[in-house]
């Protein structure tokens, strides 16, 4: 006669399969993320070719998007510029300007540079689901997305303004992205958000305050003018769709970028930050000393413009030499803002 299980018996049978199962998981788990986090550097690894290529071709860097008021075409809801940013047409932004260097070349054949990213024959272009520039490893949607203006979604002849999203975005330096178009800073302190510390981090003449980074509207940035050197300054990072969308088409005049994060420190950002983001201060943040606060990596209140990773413990970005490295969330935060910059002449030691 066959003695089947007792209930004992096959209750510890059940929970060493639950403890070999709880052991296994997480090995699992990150085995995945292992998998994500390496598709992730290569898809940064083809984007800092295909920037090198198209600085071979053309001597320099593609604009990280181009605003003519002169151009052609309307912007939805608004006259032919933003009036408080003076964003105009076309708007294309710095991936745009890549495509026939991704592989992309059929999709950069339907675009007419000399009409606006949002006219009615881009309509399906500009919507396009480009996988190489998504990341693995984020949870936020991958589908195109409304864009969004101060009175709700902007709208054109043909519809709805819909644009394909992008993880990926390109780097326009220490100061916020609202508006600027290129130059020097000022000498200013920033303050590191976890320690107190404050440093001046550039000292310069130049009153005004916009873009010390490679990436900027209507820039034409060239590898000789990154005097910092190309091995210690970002030019792409990573921006999460878990936080905010961004386009690999470019800006529209008059969009409003905003977190989807739910914080009440959040804050909605320019169109610039469809494609751009910053590595320092988050305008208008202040400490109780009035200096600008920087950020960590990955920090997800007034963060909007700037980089953001799903990846554990930091996120990756791509130097101007090509390479990609991975920032720690820990890293010293004057530094991650020295690193964003291209001509300041700062010291950057090991990161």
């Amino acid at each position: 006669m066959r003695r089947g299980f007792t209930l004992i018996e096959l209750l510890v049978v059940i929970a060493v399969v639950a403890i070999l199962i709880g052991l296994l998981l997480p090995a699992v788990q990150e085995a995945r993320e292992a998998a994500r986090r390496t598709q992730c550097r290569n898809n940064l690894k083809q984007l800092g070719l295909a920037v090198h290529n198209y600085h071979d071709v053309h001597q320099r860097l593609p604009a990280g998007y181009y605003s003519f008021a002169a151009s052609s075409g309307m912007p939805p809801n608004v006259a032919d510029h933003d009036s408080i940013t003076w964003d105009a047409t076309p708007g294309w932004g710095w991936l745009s300007s890549l495509l026939p260097y991704i592989d992309q070349g059929n999709l950069s054949s339907q675009i007419d540079t000399r009409l606006p990213i949002w006219d009615p024959q881009h309509r399906q272009t500009v919507s396009v689901r480009l996988a190489a520039l998504l990341c693995p490893s984020s949870s936020g949607d991958s589908e195109p997305f409304s864009v969004m203006g101060a009175s709700g979604i902007l709208q054109t002849s043909g519809g709805a303004v819909l644009l394909g999203r992008s993880h990926y975005v390109a780097s326009h330096g220490q100061e916020s992205c609202w508006g600027e178009c290129g130059g020097s800073l000022t000498g200013i302190r920033f303050v590191n958000i976890y320690t107190g510390e404050t440093e001046t981090v550039r000292i310069e003449g130049n009153v005004s305050r916009v873009a010390d980074g490679p990436f900027y509207r209507n820039s034409a940035t060239r590898f000789r003018d990154v005097t910092d050197g190309l091995s210690n300054t970002i030019f792409l990072g990573e921006h999460s769709s878990q936080l905010s969308d961004k386009s690999w088409a470019g800006v529209v005049p008059g969009a409003i970028v905003t977190p989807r994060i739910d914080s009440p420190l959040n804050a909605p950002d320019s169109a610039a930050t469809l494609t751009l983001v910053h590595a320092g201060p988050s305008g208008g943040e202040l400490d109780i000393t009035g200096y600008p606060i920087i950020h960590p990596v990955n920090f997800p209140a007034y963060h909007v413009g700037q980089m953001y990773s799903e990846h554990p413990g930091g996120g990756f970005v791509c130097l101007g030499d090509g390479s990609v490295r991975f920032i720690s969330e820990d890293i010293y935060l004057f530094t991650w803002a020295e690193l964003s910059s291209m001509a300041e002449g700062e010291l950057i030691g090991e990161f």
